[in-house]
């Protein structure tokens, strides 16, 4: 299969296959006016690493699950690693937009969102630094 046959099946796009290729967790074969040639192999690790980036999984992630996967005297418990570590940090950033959209709903409660100048919304950005840190710095000029 060309580069066009394995983007369309996997539903990958070419560029993330050459990406793939480039860092090395595929390894299409090159004809001798080399044009990539994929194999059906080359095909499932495609789409095993979208299934895998679809989830969140780091490059370095995909490429130590695909390890485990091509090693057949490997342990569960080292693929379970790896996801639980995973977990933790999806459930990391579920908590961190949890706050995110709070504070956000508090703002956006607070803003009259009428004709005048008066914001929380943009004072709460602009409260980043305080006027005490401001103080408390020299400026050079």
């Amino acid at each position: 299969m060309n580069i066009g046959d394995v983007a369309l099946l996997s539903g990958l796009p070419a560029k993330t296959i050459r990406y793939y290729e480039d860092i090395g967790l595929v390894t299409p074969l090159r004809s001798t006016n080399g044009y990539r040639s994929f194999r059906d192999s080359d095909l499932h690790k495609l789409a095993f690493l979208s299934r895998a980036r679809s989830l969140g999984f780091t490059i370095d992630d995909c490429r130590n699950l695909l390890e485990l996967y091509e090693d057949n005297s490997r342990a569960s418990a080292d693929v379970k690693e790896i996801a639980r570590e995973h977990l933790v940090q999806v459930d990391a950033k579920i908590k961190e937009l949890q706050e995110m959209k709070k504070t956000l709903t508090h703002l956006v409660h607070e803003c009259a969102g009428d004709n005048r100048p008066d914001c929380p919304i943009l004072d709460d950005l602009s409260a980043s630094v305080s006027d005490e840190t401001v103080q408390g710095k020299v400026v050079n000029t």
